[in-house]
């Protein structure tokens, strides 16, 4: 196997709500030229519109290496606050809003959202936000093999990105409450262990014919084949807050891949774990976080995240250097050892509170946290 066999491309989906600087609440019924002043502005990258008129969703260019993904993620955030600042609006990237009303948001006038709204009913689940990661590599087979070699690690990429430790003014008790808020709707969660393309395929025959899909598009699994790109997407990822978080997900998400293509290629991809052990972690990452400890089938235990990320990372180190990531790499480690997006708003949230910060006050210092962090040292 070549290096050449082992190219992969990146492109990150990122979705961020719309904030009233002064009440610190979502615009429900936001400016819409604040989305043609996006457009205008995107260059080679794309922005949409999203489920809710207070979202707004960035897609980069697809990236080479991870030189252009650096470059491609710092425009698209950049283009997003300069256009919010420009019709007076902030924006945050946080998978929940801290306190927002999910009973007065309006969905965008699209008829596939509206149909969307009708079918799922349960409304306040689309008040979420996600980073999805797309990665292209391999041929058509060994992008499903290792996909699936991907699920057992689901539940730390969780962990790295989590940014919803409060839903609708309230502490909910988990790092990423935004996976308990989507579980209503059904195709979410964990995808089936899938062996060939063939195995995909056969599966998503028998849902059309049944008609429950139209098409690909509506299997929202936590790691999918993308139904318009040839990628593997990455779904189960609050979106982060700061920029180089983001970076790490993505770069331990692109390691992953380097070294299971280069596994699948020698045919030592390592046994399958029960698709039951992995939703358990997946529900420990989610309430847990960076305190979570995670089940190891291999060793027979649990086993601390910090520990887990460092014998990774040292399994990872060969290609993260070929990938050129070595540094968004050992931030992923900062991030366990320190805290993600959800720890920090948590812990500025209880201080607040025990500074005597009423509740919804403290909130607002959150919103505050989360703006500034999203501007962060974009250029």
């Amino acid at each position: 196997m070549n290096d050449n066999d082992l190219n992969i491309t990146l492109g990150v989906e990122e979705e961020f709500f719309l904030v009233d600087p002064e009440s610190r609440d979502l615009i429900a019924d936001p400016d819409p030229a604040i989305y043609e002043s996006c457009r205008r502005a995107s260059g080679p990258h794309t922005v949409v519109h999203e489920f809710l008129r207070s979202q707004i969703e960035t897609n980069t260019r697809v990236c080479a290496d991870f030189t252009q993904l650096r470059e491609a993620l710092n425009e698209t955030r950049r283009l997003i606050i300069d256009a919010a600042r420009q019709h007076g609006i902030a924006v945050i990237a946080s998978s929940t809003h801290p306190f927002a009303d999910w009973r007065v948001q309006l969905p965008t006038p699209q008829e596939r959202y509206q149909r969307f709204a009708i079918t799922y009913q349960e409304r306040r689940s689309f008040l979420v936000n996600g980073m999805h990661i797309h990665a292209g590599f391999g041929d058509p087979d060994s992008r499903i093999r290792v996909m699936t070699a991907l699920r057992r690690y689901l539940p730390l990429l969780n962990i790295l990105s989590a940014s919803s430790p409060f839903s609708a003014g309230r502490e909910t008790g988990f790092k990423s409450y935004r996976l308990n808020l989507l579980n209503v709707v059904p195709r979410f969660g964990l995808p089936p262990a899938f062996f060939s393309r063939r195995d995909y395929e056969d599966l998503l025959k028998a849902y059309q014919s049944l008609k429950f899909i139209d098409d690909g598009s509506e299997l929202w699994w936590d790691l999918r084949p993308s139904p318009k790109y040839p990628t593997i997407e990455l779904r189960i990822c609050d979106v982060c807050a700061r920029l180089d978080d983001a970076l790490a997900v993505t770069a331990v998400y692109a390691s992953l891949i380097r070294k299971l293509l280069r596994e699948d290629a020698h045919g030592t991809l390592s046994p399958e774990p029960p698709s039951e052990i992995i939703a358990e972690n997946r529900w420990l990452a989610s309430r847990y976080g960076v305190l979570a400890f995670l089940g190891d089938p291999a060793m027979g235990e649990r086993i601390d995240i910090n520990d887990q990320l460092t014998a990774l990372a040292n399994d990872l180190a060969e290609d993260a250097q070929a990938l050129g990531c070595e540094q968004e790499l050992h931030h992923a480690l900062v991030i366990i050892r320190e805290g993600a997006g959800s720890d920090r708003q948590l812990d500025l949230f209880r201080l607040r509170r025990l500074e005597g910060d009423g509740t919804e006050q403290a909130l607002r210092a959150v919103t505050d946290l989360i703006i500034q962090e999203t501007i962060g040292d974009t250029q």
